[in-house]
């Protein structure tokens, strides 16, 4: 089959549509993602709560673990607030570079990398649940363009 005949069969791409619920799919996927960290962050926070009439504190006695247990729910955290709003953003429409950079900047802002969401972007296109091809296809393309651009170097200094 040749390229203009599959176009005229199929079409191009994505459309209109398709671009915007690939972007809520997504969006809904980084709700999850911050859910599961979230929920990691609350259990860490709880592994080192004291236990009542267990003054050894158990296995977080140590006050090497208890900060490593508290540094690493502190991370989570921050990461799902991070992808909280990253799927606000995507909810909300437009172009990837500037949902990128927005990111980038609010990743700044909190002290973070801005390539600390790009695996998890990559992860919730991976995770979408639906039959619609052409918003999963979408959804991985935006996902793609938002984590290159946050992969970038010029994105890695705004976020230092």
């Amino acid at each position: 089959m040749e390229d203009e005949d599959f176009a005229a069969a199929f079409g191009t791409g994505p459309g209109p549509e398709d671009w915007l619920n690939g972007a809520a799919a997504l969006a809904s996927a980084l709700a999850t993602e911050a859910r599961v960290l979230s929920q990691a962050a609350v259990a860490l926070r709880g592994a080192v709560a004291a236990v009542p009439m267990d003054p050894s504190n158990g296995a977080m006695g140590d006050v090497r673990r208890q900060r490593l247990a508290l540094s690493a729910a502190a991370d989570a955290t921050l990461k799902a607030a991070l992808l909280l709003e990253a799927g606000e953003l995507l909810g909300a429409g437009g172009e990837a570079e500037a949902i990128a950079g927005k990111l980038a900047a609010l990743a700044k802002r909190c002290g973070a990398l801005p390539a600390l969401l790009a695996p998890p972007l990559r992860a919730a296109a991976l995770a979408i649940r639906t039959d619609d091809g052409a918003a999963r296809i979408a959804a991985s393309a935006l996902a793609q363009e938002i984590s290159t651009r946050l992969l970038a170097p010029d994105a890695q200094r705004q976020g230092a």
